[in-house]
């Protein structure tokens, strides 16, 4: 296969949509030699908070001297970044050469039968193939959507679980209230290994709790809420936890310094599992961890952040974030979302700050359109445009913003990869002319 190949045959099987189970991925697996049997993990689930913990515990654990795999989704830039060893992308040549076997094996599958593999498996199973094939010391393994019906839920070598902020999102599959959606994630807790999590609300702490206790797992709760020092700021914010002194972070957002003290307790754990790094380790890997549209600095005067805010929960976090760094500054948002979130609930949660809203149409066929988005924003909020593109959407926002205001683009993580080309591209624009400024 060619790389446009690949891309074409991703693009054939979203009619398969999603499908709970597991009987599909371990079929797959089976007929490509179970690479996952040959790997060890860090199984990471939840709501929110999944991929900057990865980034953190991965990026430690790349210092601490392993060769680690990781596994994400969904991507900002490309495709390929959803598969990483060592920071770096599925090369292009093992990428076709993966996605030849693993569409063999879905082929093969389907004349002996069995349904054919959604899209997320036919991913996962080629994750597990490059990780073998790469001879990863350890990966870190992003769930998707849930946790005990997820594919990635397909792995036994689980060393450490690790669950992040459980709030509502994907009910359709996951369940209507905060318990089921709970246990959903708690169904990544292997028998007898141990599990690391952040403080959760009262009835989720407790469906962890009894989960933990079922399977013999030992259970540790990272208290977040005991980082003192803290420093917070869009450049750098820095913080005392768990014994360690002045530990800092490149990742802007309060709720990072959250993530941080579970990604240092995940890290310890993971050291009395035989995966040690050395306190130096630790510092260089927090502080060099990057994580795009995670309230992600894309540029100043004016500000311009981007940030992956897609559910009623990482909504209130970011509000929470502009009011804490941006008060009394002018504020523009641009909201683009899929058309399966609740975002009748993030439009109440954010509209409050915001001076004008410009709304865009992401990417993909689950889009919400901008003008469909607007008509419900402006039943709250007086001044809202829907944007023809992304292009007029920045635009207008750096105009409406000023120098001294803000502009927060937030909803589907589908559009920030083209947005911040964009925006970055017209600030390197600007740069080069001769005492030019945007």
């Amino acid at each position: 296969m060619t790389e446009k190949e690949v891309f074409e045959y991703m693009e054939s099987l979203q009619g398969y949509g999603i499908v709970p189970g597991l009987d599909g991925i371990r079929e797959l697996c089976r007929r490509l030699g179970d690479p996952q049997e040959s790997l060890r993990f860090v199984h990471i689930a939840g709501t929110n908070g999944k991929g900057s913990v990865l980034a953190f515990v991965s990026t430690v654990l790349q210092r601490g001297g392993y060769r680690v795999g990781r596994y994400l989704s969904p991507t900002i830039f490309d495709y390929r970044e959803r598969i990483q060893v060592g920071g770096r992308p599925i090369v292009r040549g093992m990428l076709c050469r993966g996605m030849e076997l693993v569409r063999e094996c879905c082929l093969g599958m389907q004349q002996d039968g069995f349904p054919h593999p959604t899209p997320f498996e036919v991913e996962t199973a080629l994750a597990f193939w490059y990780f073998q094939m790469k001879r990863c010391d350890i990966v870190v393994l992003e769930a998707g959507m849930g946790g005990s019906l997820d594919a990635t839920n397909v792995i036994s070598n689980t060393i450490t679980s690790v669950i992040t902020s459980v709030s509502r999102d994907h009910m359709k599959f996951l369940g209507d209230t905060l318990e089921e959606i709970a246990a959903q994630k708690a169904g990544i807790i292997k028998e007898g290994r141990p599990v690391v999590t952040l403080g959760q609300t009262q009835e989720v702490l407790e469906v962890l709790k009894r989960a933990a206790g079922e399977r013999h797992a030992p259970f540790t709760v990272a208290d977040a809420a005991g980082a003192s020092h803290v420093r917070y700021g869009l450049d750098r914010q820095r913080f005392d936890y768990g014994g360690f002194k002045k530990l800092e972070i490149s990742l802007a957002g309060q709720f990072q310094i959250e993530n941080a003290a579970l990604a240092v307790e995940t890290l310890r754990v993971l050291g009395e599992q035989g995966y040690p790094v050395g306190e130096e380790a630790l510092r260089a890997g927090l502080w060099e961890t990057a994580w795009p549209g995670r309230f992600t600095v894309l540029r100043k005067k004016p500000w311009f952040i981007a940030d992956g805010a897609h559910n009623e929960d990482a909504a209130a976090k970011l509000s929470q974030a502009v009011e804490f760094y941006f008060t009394n500054r002018r504020i523009i948002y641009i909201m683009g979302v899929l058309r399966d979130k609740e975002y009748g609930k993030m439009i109440a949660l954010t509209q409050k700050r915001a001076e004008h809203i410009i709304t865009v149409t992401p990417p993909g066929p689950r889009a919400l359109s901008a003008y469909e988005l607007a008509r419900e924003i402006a039943a709250v909020h007086p001044k809202v445009t829907a944007a023809d593109s992304l292009e007029e959407a920045v635009e207008m926002s750096l105009l409406l913003a000023g120098e001294d205001g803000a502009v927060i683009a937030f909803g589907s993580l589908s559009y920030l990869g083209r947005l911040t080309e964009l925006v970055k591209g017209r600030q390197g624009a600007s740069v080069s002319k001769k005492g030019g400024s945007v």
